[in-house]
């Protein structure tokens, strides 16, 4: 089959590669339709995540036609349209029990790794890295779904892929990052931070009875259709103070519930950090960037609330902790618990209430996917959200 593989830094190739195969009695193979292009997938081209290793499939936005099961997948059978959630969970371990499957005990046979790192081990993920897993993703034209009888959520309607593929990932994890930051009726809330996890979250926290919500990007597109499908009030942070204008957007008490949709990769404009970052850079330390955490935390409100559904890899520096304890902050964060959220967000598709299909901007073959990886990583040609289409 072929697939987008990594082989370094700034270095993704579509190559001829094995077809995946049952292992366990619990596995499904998918044939791909539709699989998307997440920011996340940019830290991984970047070098942010580390124990990548060469010839790694990528992707874990992916949904489409399921062509085999094991024998204990009852659930489904062939022909089978499905939606794959990026985590893969067992379903029965202590911590899928209490719905938290992100942080599922079994599905990581790579956990040891992660322990090295973490002191615990998250759940595995598709193409995300060795230590996560090692799991092939579904940036391919056929995936391998270990606990398919847990993971996919079958679409029995004639809904579009692009209106459902989301499900797998943004916009579970843009809306638990509106739940986990709190909101109350009346809060005002700001999000860092445009791409598709923004936008998706932006729309999220208005379900939520925000009264107002404040978007924080640098690229006009993403602003611009925060605006516009979001009904956002913005700040462009190459051309604003964001704690100043943010300050004065409240009245100086600062927005209720602050939300970091931006990750390891944050950008800042004339900042002492983005010195400390050249400093690293030179020396070839590639530390998560910390900017938005910080502006945060420096932003919230008293007694506020941070949600944090941008991802982080390593070790951010120069967190300003004084301020988050002082101040009497909640940070709430995590890798999405998928199955917690799936059928819920399909409800709210299928009745209207949301169509998130709205932040595609690209549609590619799989062939295309290297460059598309370039275009929106360079926010080139108003790139906002790829989806590949095969």
């Amino acid at each position: 089959m072929r697939a987008l593989c990594w082989y370094g830094k700034g270095d993704v190739r579509v190559e001829t590669v094995p077809d995946p195969k049952i292992q366990d009695p619990r596995d499904a193979i998918i044939k791909i339709t539709t699989s998307g292009i997440c920011g996340s997938d940019l830290h991984l081209l970047d070098g942010y995540i580390p124990t990548m290793e060469k010839g790694d499939v990528l992707g874990h936005e992916p949904m489409g036609e399921v062509v085999e099961v094991g024998r204990e997948v009852r659930n489904l059978k062939k022909g089978d349209r499905v939606v794959v959630p990026f985590t893969i969970s067992c379903g029965s371990c202590f911590f899928c029990r209490k719905s938290l499957y992100s942080c599922c005990d079994n599905s990581n046979p790579n956990a040891k790794i992660a322990k090295q790192l973490m002191g615990h081990s998250p759940a595995g993920l598709f193409g995300y890295s060795h230590m996560l897993g090692g799991f092939p993703g579904g940036q391919a034209e056929y995936l391998r779904v270990p606990f398919a009888d847990v993971g996919p959520l079958k679409i029995d309607s004639d809904l579009p892929d692009d209106k459902v593929i989301f499900l797998s990932d943004i916009f579970p994890t843009g809306y638990m990052a509106a739940e986990n930051a709190q909101i109350e009726a009346g809060d005002t809330v700001a999000v860092w931070g445009c791409g598709p996890v923004g936008q998706m979250t932006i729309k999220s926290a208005w379900m939520f009875k925000a009264a107002r919500v404040i978007a924080i990007d640098c690229v006009e597109e993403r602003l611009e259709l925060a605006r516009k499908e979001g009904r956002a009030e913005t700040i462009n942070f190459e051309k604003e103070d964001v704690y100043e204008r943010l300050q004065a957007l409240t009245a100086e008490r600062g927005p209720d519930r602050c939300i970091d949709a931006v990750g390891c990769e944050a950008h800042a404009a004339g900042t002492l950090g983005n010195v400390m970052d050249k400093v690293a850079s030179q020396v070839k330390v590639t530390p998560d960037k910390s900017h938005v955490l910080n502006q945060t935390i420096i932003s919230c409100r008293k007694g506020g609330t941070i949600s944090v559904p941008g991802a982080y890899g390593g070790f951010p520096d120069n967190i300003p902790f004084g301020a988050f304890m002082n101040k009497g902050l909640t940070m709430k964060t995590g890798q999405t618990h998928m199955q917690r959220y799936m059928k819920p967000l399909l409800q709210k598709i299928e009745s209207g209430e949301i169509d998130p299909s709205f932040v595609i901007t690209h549609r590619v073959p799989l062939e295309e996917a290297p460059e598309a990886y370039r275009k929106f990583r360079d926010k080139k040609d108003g790139c906002i959200k790829v989806v590949l289409k095969f």
